[in-house]
């Protein structure tokens, strides 16, 4: 009888723990559908010739990714896959935000993203990022929520959450805009009372953006603008832009990198504007990637239906 239960007591674990470990599995296999899905998906938003095909990709790459988004354990999977979204991941492991574009036939854009943060109760909480860039005149002096958001495509995330009052992160984007001007941005995120938060005023010293909540830089379209941020410095470093003549002024399609270099260094927890760095390295050909996001490949990609 003994031998019996013995006997009995092992199957039943062995089932368990096949069980236990079919879960994960599952739950990888659907996930790397996801992806798949994504994949195609995302190449058609950038690359489909017809403006509505590109938005229709949109829609549907909108309920894969929350689909994904909600598999168990989904905030510690990786996206790094996407070559036409931007996943970053905050350092302090935070949060996750996810940001697209789609161009539209008249070389205008239109920004998707959402935020996905890391809840210790393991439920899912999202923050889908609205773009209403049309709607904000001057965008350096409104703070804005994810429902009113001023879209952009982001590829850096710098923390300030130490010696602030409220911990918030810096974030740079690339701002497609029109056929004559593209746009970078230093914007502020922050999370208040279970909202986000976008914009603050923490910028000092350059009387024309103190006080702003954030930076936009605006140039001509055929030119590249570097926009990046020096760690051991503590500094975001960007192009001084002018335009070719004075009497140019204001008129951004003109606009430019006149060889010299400007930034903002982290003080206190806030950034105090410093003119005239004279960098030890000048931007190169790396600071390309930061000009404009990433592009697929040319290279043939399957097309897979979406999954449901």
């Amino acid at each position: 009888m003994m031998k019996y239960f013995t006997v009995v007591i092992f199957i039943i674990l062995s089932i368990t723990a096949q069980a236990q470990h079919s879960a994960p599995n599952k739950t990888k296999d659907q996930f790397d559908k996801y992806i798949d899905s994504l994949k195609t998906l995302s190449f058609e938003t950038i690359n489909n010739p017809e403006e509505v095909e590109r938005y229709n990709a949109t829609y549907a790459m909108i309920k894969v990714l929350k689909n994904a988004l909600k598999l168990p354990n989904s905030f510690n999977m990786s996206f790094d896959s996407l070559k036409t979204i931007s996943v970053l991941l905050s350092p302090d492991r935070r949060f996750k935000i996810f940001s697209w574009h789609v161009m539209n036939q008249d070389g205008s854009y239109r920004y998707y993203g959402t935020i996905q943060m890391n809840n210790s109760t393991g439920k899912l909480q999202l923050f889908p990022l609205i773009d209403q860039s049309f709607s904000y005149k001057k965008p350096q002096d409104t703070v804005t929520t994810n429902q009113n958001w001023y879209g952009c495509q982001y590829y850096k995330i710098i923390p300030v959450i130490y010696n602030v009052k409220t911990p918030y992160y810096v974030l740079l984007g690339w701002k497609g805009n029109t056929v004559k001007t593209t746009k970078k941005v230093i914007e502020v995120v922050s999370f208040k009372e279970g909202n986000a938060l976008f914009g603050m005023p923490v910028f000092d010293g350059d009387k024309t953006r103190m006080g702003k909540k954030r930076i936009v830089f605006e140039y001509n379209r055929q030119v590249t603008d570097m926009l990046n941020y020096l760690p051991k410095e503590n500094t975001i470093v960007f192009d001084h832009l002018a335009p070719p003549d004075p009497k140019l002024e204001g008129k951004f399609e003109s606009y430019g990198p006149d060889m010299t270099y400007d930034g903002f260094k982290l003080v206190n927890g806030r950034w105090k504007f410093v003119e005239n760095l004279n960098l030890k390295n000048a931007p190169t050909e790396m600071d390309k990637m930061f000009n404009n996001p990433k592009k697929p490949s040319k290279g043939v990609v399957n097309k897979l239906k979406p999954v449901q």
